[in-house]
């Protein structure tokens, strides 16, 4: 499951994050935008070295940046003095990444962070990256772009429910359900909401198959995150977490995550020649 893991947070680090913070509003990001390269390649290095000092410092260089970034949401939220869900949702996003590159220090450390064991601290981080960076800023997008109730509620639904799941760390299984519970009504509205983007006949054919993609995968990656907190909280069958990982993992990461901002991208490619700004 280790390759498997490593070769997600990779995406999530090296693809993901960069693509994503490229689709957001906020010229201030230019400086960690290009440097975060040279930030997210030392955690990527991290990830397959043994566990120990040079893995650690180098998963350092990564939330160093991931800190630098999430020290944006206060500064964004200072200048646009706004509780929008829009802005709600790309606060999280901003935010998430330093959640899980401070698992990543810990469990490149071998150091059992707050008492989590090291493989729960290993599945942190690709759950910070696509959970919370990807699920808050495609809707964050969504609600910018409809402007309906409907993205209103995916834009604060996902952030609160990433947020319920990491309470849920600290304080129980039931807890975690809560969130994962919240958060799975957030993604499946996300889901629905970019079906009707897709409806609008407004993507190209190659945005329509990322966007439906990404709609599909969704629906079927939640199922199973509900199912194995469902299993957690109740002690009923579910999913291990090497299946998790093969199945809800690698969906969200390629299927959803991927696919999304790729599909973002280039409907904002499409937007900019009109003067539009993303």
């Amino acid at each position: 499951m280790s390759v498997l893991v490593n070769l997600i947070v990779m995406l999530g680090m090296l693809v993901v994050v960069p693509a994503g913070l490229r689709l957001m509003d906020a010229p201030e990001l230019d400086r960690i935008r290009r440097l975060w390269p040279f930030l997210a390649a030392p955690g990527a290095l991290a990830l397959w070295l043994p566990r120990g000092l040079p893995a650690a410092a180098l998963a350092t260089v990564y939330a160093l940046g991931a800190v630098a970034l999430a020290l944006h949401a206060p500064l964004r939220a200072a200048r646009t003095r706004s509780a929008h869900p829009t802005e709600i949702a790309l606060y999280t996003a901003l935010v998430t990444p330093s959640v899980a590159a401070l698992a990543l220090v810990a469990e490149r450390s071998g150091h059992e962070l707050f008492g989590f064991g090291l493989g729960i601290l290993a599945l942190t981080v690709p759950h910070f990256h696509f959970a919370g960076f990807a699920a808050a800023l495609v809707a964050g997008l969504l609600c910018r772009t409809t402007g309906t109730p409907a993205g209103r509620f995916a834009a604060l639904s996902v952030p609160l429910g990433t947020l319920l799941v990491l309470i849920g760390y600290f304080i129980g299984d039931w807890a975690e359900l809560a969130g994962a519970v919240v958060l799975t009504a957030g993604m499946w509205t996300v889901a629905l909401l970019t079906l009707r983007t897709v409806r609008t006949g407004g993507p190209d054919r190659t945005t329509r198959a990322l966007l439906l993609t990404s709609a599909a995968v969704l629906v079927a990656t939640m199922v199973l995150a509900l199912s194995w907190a469902l299993g957690e909280a109740t002690g009923i069958p579910h999913p291990s977490l090497t299946w998790m990982a093969a199945t809800h993992g690698l969906g969200n990461a390629l299927g959803f995550a991927l696919c999304s901002v790729l599909a973002w991208r280039r409907l904002q490619d499409r937007t900019l020649p009109e003067g539009g700004t993303a």
